[in-house]
């Protein structure tokens, strides 16, 4: 290359040793000679003289245009809208109502959006009368949780009669698709662990709770969110100072231990014993409200 074609802002090999460097100006120095000054990558500057016999070690490195697209632009577009989406909620604080098939009341908003999920971890209690719409609530949670992405993995446990309307409203209202489990998701399933494979999921609590081996396989899984409808089924009583615990509630103890947010909903939380209420408060936190309370 010769000295002449040596230009402000081009990129030289052949200057310093085993690396290039940017060229910030060039002063001649006669005929024969230019003094260059240069910037190199990490940002220090020097200079170096170059003489005619140096022409043969100098390479000019074509680095482009260093802010131009060579991607695709679907692909850009696509992930410019992902990333979108992403932050949606940044500036839009009720993300699910908007992007949900619903029309929440007053109470199911405030419900949401300013008790559950302020909450961090979530363990709670959705108690609301039968028809209240707890469904549509605990839709909204998940919707707003994953936009949020703080979901990707959901379990729901209900009554065996409730599982198919589950899957239906959340489908119907809240495009969400959850699976309902069955045993032959587990003979089916390449680990034979279809709690480890399925990110959403709908399950019977009867079937839990009565089958120590699926539980088993249970325990080896974690979820960012476990739902429990019809939780008042998982109870506990005292006779004396000794609690009787039911297969449904050493269940939910377990479920607590596998999940980072817990939702208990129940229409009936409270039977008129307050130390069974208290065992049934434990299940969402067992340091607070384990034990019974002593009188006087």
């Amino acid at each position: 290359m010769k000295l002449e074609d040596i230009t402000k802002d081009m990129v030289l090999t052949g200057i310093l040793s085993g690396t290039a460097v940017k060229v910030v100006t060039v002063e001649p120095s006669g005929d024969d000679a230019i003094t260059v000054y240069y910037k190199t990558d990490d940002g220090r500057l020097g200079e170096q003289m170059l003489f005619r016999s140096n022409e043969a070690d100098l390479q000019p490195i074509d680095i482009g245009r260093p802010w131009s697209l060579d991607a695709k632009p679907e692909d850009f577009r696509l992930g410019a809208e992902a990333l979108r989406i992403h932050l949606a909620h940044l500036f839009d604080p009720l993300m699910a109502i908007h992007t949900s098939n619903v029309d929440p009341l007053p109470h199911q908003i405030t419900a949401v959006y300013e008790e559950m999920l302020n909450r961090q971890p979530l363990r709670f209690v959705l108690a609301d009368d039968p028809g209240a719409g707890k469904t549509i609530m605990s839709g909204l949670l998940i919707r707003e949780l994953m936009v949020r992405g703080d979901l990707e993995r959901c379990l729901i446990i209900c009554p065996g009669s409730l599982v198919d309307q589950w899957q239906d409203e959340l489908d119907r209202k809240f495009n969400l698709s959850f699976e309902i489990f069955s045993r032959d998701m587990v003979e089916s399933s390449p680990s034979a662990n279809p709690f480890a494979e399925k990110d959403f999921l709908i399950a019977r609590i009867d079937q839990l709770s009565r089958a120590e081996d699926l539980q088993e396989k249970l325990l080896n899984t974690e979820w960012d969110l476990i739902v429990v409808d019809e939780a008042h089924k998982m109870s506990a009583s005292y006779f004396g100072n000794e609690m009787k615990t039911t297969k449904r509630y050493q269940l939910g103890e377990k479920l607590g231990a596998i999940c980072r947010h817990f939702l208990l909903m129940t229409a009936t939380p409270h039977n008129g014993k307050e130390e069974d209420f208290q065992a049934f408060m434990a299940l969402i936190d067992s340091d607070r409200f384990y034990g019974k309370n002593r009188d006087g």
